[in-house]
C-alpha cells in the first residue's frame, strides 16, 4: 500500500508545490486539508479544487471559525493571554485548531506523516509538531521548507515546470498570518527595528490618528465568556468579528514589538488583534470587580505561565491543561457589563457593572455613610509590618 502524507495546505504557492515535491522526494501519496480560522481570501471550495489540480489524491476543507473562536479565543481571553504583556497569542491560537484536523485527517485517510510548510526559523514550526506529537505520537512529521532546503526560487521553477495551475506573482515584502482573531505582520524592511511601520503595512486596522467620532460600546460577560454587546445577543466568533470592525475603525490593537522566540532568537513582529485587545482589556478590568484579591494576584501567574506555554507550542500539554481548570475556575464570578470608549487606538474602560461585583461602596466611599472602621487600621498596620521592624532592629544593631 502506497505511503500518504496530510499536507496543512494553504492554497499558497509553497504548499501547492509541497503536493508534488513531497511525493517526488518520499513516493508517498499526498491528502491536502485545509481549515478555515477567518484568514480570509478564496473560497474553501477554490481552494480545495487547486490541491486537486496540484496532484493531491484526496482534499479536505473545514471551516472552524467558530471552533477556533470557542475552543482557542476563548480560552485567551479568559487567561487574558498576552505573550509578553503585549502579544494576543494571534498565530499561536490557530496552529493547535489545525493540527486536530490534521491529526484527524491522517487518521481517516490511514496517512503516517504529517507535512507542513514552516521554515526551521520560526515558533510555527514547533507548535504543529510539538502538536502532532501529543495527539499522535506515532505519526512522523516532514517540513519541506525546512527539511528539503526548497526555497522560494525552487518552488517558483517546480511550479513552472509541473505546469501547476498556481500564480507565481512576486512575493509581498511582507510574511503575512492571519486569522479572526488578528494579523502578525513580519519580514521586509520591518527586520530594521529602527525602521517605523507604514500604514500599508496594516489592513485590520484604520489609521488612530485620523479625526473620527469615538465609538461606546459596552461588552456584557457570563462566567468571562462575553455574550452580548451593546445588549445584543453574540457568539464568541460574532463578538470577535463585530469588535474587530469597531475597534479597528479606530485603530485599536495595533502593536509593534520586538519579541522572545521560542528558538532563542528576537524578531520584531507587527500586529493587529482590534477585536483581540478590546475583548482581554473588558476582560480584565471585569475580573478586576469581581474576582477576589489572592486568587486575581496568583492568576496573573498562572496567566504568564500559561500564555508561554500556548506561545511555545505546548497548548495540549499536561501543565496547559490543568492551568485550564484553574483558569475556568477562577472565571466562575466573572460576568457582568464593561462600558469602554474606542477611539485613537485606545480600547478605554470609563463602566463597570456587575451583580458579582466585590466592589462595595460603602466602604469605598470617603463621604457621609463610611462603614469601614478606620480605627481597626492601626493594629492591622502594627501586626502586618512586625516582622520586617523586628529585623530592621536587628540589621540597625
Amino acid at each position: 500500500m502506497t505511503e500518504r502524507v496530510v499536507l496543512a495546505y494553504s492554497g499558497g504557492l509553497d504548499t501547492s508545490v509541497c503536493i508534488g515535491w513531497i511525493a517526488e522526494e518520499t513516493g508517498a501519496e499526498v491528502v491536502a486539508v485545509a481549515v478555515d480560522v477567518g484568514q480570509g481570501g478564496e473560497d474553501l471550495d477554490v481552494i480545495r479544487k487547486r490541491a486537486l489540480a496540484c496532484g493531491a489524491v484526496e482534499a479536505e476543507v473545514a471551516d472552524a471559525k467558530d471552533e477556533f473562536a470557542e475552543e482557542y479565543c476563548l480560552p485567551a481571553i479568559k487567561a487574558n493571554g498576552l505573550y509578553m504583556d503585549r502579544y494576543p497569542l494571534v498565530s499561536a491560537l490557530s496552529r493547535p485548531t489545525i493540527v486536530k484536523h490534521l491529526v484527524a485527517a491522517a487518521r481517516k485517510h490511514g496517512a503516517g506523516t504529517v507535512a507542513h510548510g514552516c521554515t526551521g526559523k520560526g515558533n510555527d514550526q514547533v507548535r504543529f509538531e510539538a502538536g502532532i506529537s501529543s495527539l499522535a505520537p506515532d505519526l512522523k512529521c516532514i517540513a519541506p521548507v525546512r527539511d528539503y532546503a526548497m526555497t522560494r526560487d525552487k518552488a517558483i521553477a517546480f511550479c513552472e515546470e509541473k505546469g501547476l495551475p498556481i500564480a507565481t506573482t512576486k512575493k509581498s515584502p511582507y510574511s503575512i498570518d492571519q486569522n479572526v482573531f488578528g494579523r502578525a505582520v513580519e519580514t521586509g524592511f520591518l527586520e530594521d527595528i529602527w525602521n517605523a511601520p507604514v500604514e500599508d503595512v496594516y489592513d485590520y486596522t484604520s489609521n488612530p490618528a485620523t479625526p473620527r467620532e469615538a465609538d461606546e460600546v459596552v461588552i456584557t460577560f457570563e462566567k468571562g465568556v462575553p455574550v452580548a454587546l451593546d445588549g445584543k445577543p453574540v457568539t464568541v466568533l460574532q463578538a470577535i468579528q463585530q469588535l474587530n470592525e469597531r475597534a479597528g475603525a479606530q485603530g485599536v490593537g495595533r502593536i509593534d514589538m520586538v519579541e522572545d522566540r521560542l528558538v532563542g532568537i528576537k524578531s520584531r513582529e507587527v500586529y493587529e488583534s482590534p477585536g483581540g485587545i478590546a475583548l482581554i482589556t473588558a476582560h480584565q478590568e471585569l475580573e478586576n470587580v469581581t474576582v477576589e484579591r489572592e486568587l486575581a494576584r496568583y492568576k496573573r501567574q498562572v496567566e504568564q505561565r500559561w500564555t508561554e506555554l500556548v506561545y511555545d507550542g505546548l497548548w495540549f500539554s499536561p501543565l496547559k491543561r490543568a492551568l485550564d481548570g484553574f483558569i475556568e475556575e477562577a472565571n466562575e464570578h466573572v460576568s457582568g457589563d464593561i462600558r469602554m470608549t474606542l477611539h485613537g487606538g485606545r480600547a478605554v474602560v470609563t463602566g463597570r457593572k456587575s451583580d458579582q461585583s466585590l466592589y462595595d461602596f460603602n466602604l469605598a466611599t470617603y463621604d457621609t455613610g463610611d462603614t469601614f472602621d478606620q480605627s481597626m487600621s492601626k493594629g492591622f498596620i502594627e501586626i502586618f509590618g512586625l516582622s520586617s521592624k523586628i529585623a530592621a532592629k536587628r540589621d540597625q544593631a
